[in-house]
């Protein structure tokens, strides 16, 4: 790919690339400042207008000329919580928000490159794929082309009122529409459209987990890597999206329950006012997970509408109809110190109980029942402590965060997977605990001197931000491990294709005879996949109770 002459008049001296030809017209990029990589920012892949709001995104538009593909700055709109969004707090962002970013090597390839398609994380509610956070500089000078991307989040993404107009999973179809636009158009970057890896974390790791069962995604990658992520979590789905849809009206004003009418009351509400709602307007004694509004849903059908998911994930993995293609499943060690962070940042006080915030996909027969597991589970995280800021407290409290919400799912998923696969299922847990561990700072300064990683930790090893440079010289190894783990399964389904003095140890895929862990640490060992009694405590306790 041939490189422009240096452009004076280009914001921060930017030298551009030649134009590239994509479906909508010709795109320009630029080489990035430290001359790692060439990126193309901000390409639009789908439109969203009024018109179609809550529905399906349209085509990807076409232009005369050349295309700029100089901003990666839009973000679709959000009321950021977590670290993942910006300005905390205040409702940013367009409407006008699918674009793509695509990241390629400076040298064009002699043969075509495997291609990484990132879903960023952010609980369904907020995130981007802005290279501010995700930034190529450690994949792509590894033989990869990175793909990130923008969709729907909040109201825009997942309302579902049951009708044509609002048929729900808006976001996960412009996930959909944006697979579609690498197929149909990175072989002009240089990437090879029959070798891609879909990966995520967090509401991303939930969205890879969701194309593996979702019709409309088949065909569209070789490989996957969910990462604490699973369509198992309990806060991963609406199961009665238009019974949410009519609580969230309801505070406002607009008691019905009549679909039209709703989808009139959320055309006509101003978006930042229905952004600042990300949790049920219900018991305050319930956690944070316990309520989250917005997420995927069961979807019904109507003619001339594409579903995304018309069937409950955990039936569709339980019977094997999901695609099958070699994955990377993981978690952290320590999920749960990041929630502690995320719960105070919405309330300086952590005011909910245990009691009142099991996971919403467990039935009980009987209340009486009920009250005995919520007992037997409080005494199991807490002891006798009360919940409270507390540094003893808050310690205690994450270990339930990361439990039923984020590690057992994922390897309920890796079980249920490995009964009807015939491809390598690679099993992690990351504990390494270094410099760029970005997620045990938002959860709180004193977890820093707690051993392990939590939620988010391991994307600082992945992906540069330029505002941690400075810190990557201490996590050198780390960074170097882990871009070369993923990108050499990216390339060959296999993380360690061979052994090095980089990962001395050979890393195997899960045996379902005898299902291990591969840690991720500074030095490599194995563990059981379930490696904790806590965590078969919930395996046994979904066993009886799980709703379907």
């Amino acid at each position: 790919m041939l490189i422009s002459k240096w452009v004076p008049w280009a914001r921060s001296a930017r030298q551009l690339t030649a134009p590239v030809r994509v479906r909508g017209g010709l795109v320009r990029g630029s080489v990035a400042m430290d001359g790692t990589h060439l990126r193309f920012l901000g390409i639009p892949y789908a439109t969203v207008t009024p018109e179609n709001r809550f529905q399906a995104p349209g085509p990807e538009p076409s232009w005369d000329g050349v295309y700029d593909a100089l901003d990666g700055k839009v973000i679709c709109p959000q009321c950021p919580v977590l670290p993942t969004g910006s300005l905390p707090g205040r409702p940013t962002g367009q409407e006008d928000c699918l674009k793509i970013n695509v990241f390629t090597p400076v040298v064009p390839p002699a043969e075509k490159l495997p291609v990484m398609v990132f879903i960023h994380g952010g609980g369904f509610i907020e995130g981007s794929g802005m290279p501010l956070v995700y930034g190529p500089n450690y994949l792509v000078p590894k033989g990869v082309i990175l793909v990130t991307f923008n969709y729907r989040l909040n109201v825009p993404g997942y309302l579902n009122l049951g009708i044509k107009e609002a048929p729900g999973n808006a976001g996960m179809k412009d996930q959909v529409a944006a697979l579609r636009w690498v197929q149909k158009n990175i072989s002009s970057f240089g990437g090879d459209q029959d070798n891609i890896t879909i990966f995520g974390e967090s509401a991303g790791g939930v969205s890879v987990s969701y194309h593996l069962l979702s019709p409309m995604s088949r065909g569209l990658f070789q490989k996957a890597i969910t990462q604490s992520g699973s369509s198992l979590c309990p806060w991963a789905i609406q199961s009665n999206p238009e019974y949410n849809a009519h609580l969230v009206a309801k505070t406002f004003g607009c008691d019905t329950k009549d679909p039209y009418e709703l989808l009139n009351f959320f055309n006509k509400k101003p978006l930042k006012e229905l952004l600042m709602t990300i949790k049920l307007p219900n018991d305050e004694r319930k956690l944070l997970f316990s309520n989250l509004l917005y997420a995927p849903s069961v979807e019904r059908e109507f003619e001339n509408v594409e579903p995304f998911l018309t069937e409950d994930p955990y039936l569709l993995l339980s019977n094997g109809e999901y695609t099958k293609v070699p994955m990377i499943i993981g978690t952290t060690d320590e999920e749960g110190y990041f929630f502690i962070g995320a719960e105070k940042h919405l309330s300086s006080k952590i005011i909910g109980e245990i009691e009142h915030s099991l996971p919403n996909n467990l039935k009980f027969p009987t209340e009486a029942e009920e009250q005995q597991i919520a007992k037997e589970i409080r005494e199991m995280y807490m002891g006798d402590e009360a919940i409270s800021n507390k540094k003893s407290s808050t310690r205690k409290l994450s270990k339930f965060y990361g439990d039923p919400f984020m590690t057992y799912p994922s390897l309920a998923e890796t079980e249920l997977i490995l009964k009807s696969t015939d491809r390598p299922i690679y099993n992690y847990c990351f504990k390494y605990s270094g410099w760029r561990n970005i997620g045990k700072v938002f959860g709180g300064l004193h977890f820093l001197s707690q051993p392990g990683a939590t939620h988010t930790d391991e994307l600082f090893y992945l992906f540069h931000q330029p505002f941690l440079t400075w810190l990557a010289k201490f996590d050198k190894n780390m960074i170097d491990k882990m871009t070369t783990l993923w990108t050499n399964f990216a390339k060959y389904g296999d993380p360690t294709p061979s052994t090095s003095e980089l990962v001395p140890q050979r890393w195997l895929p899960t045996n379902p005879a005898d299902p291990q862990s591969f840690v991720l640490d500074r030095e490599h060992a194995t563990v059981p996949l379930w490696f904790k009694d806590s965590l078969k405590y919930w395996r046994d306790l979904y066993s009886k109770y799980r709703k379907t």
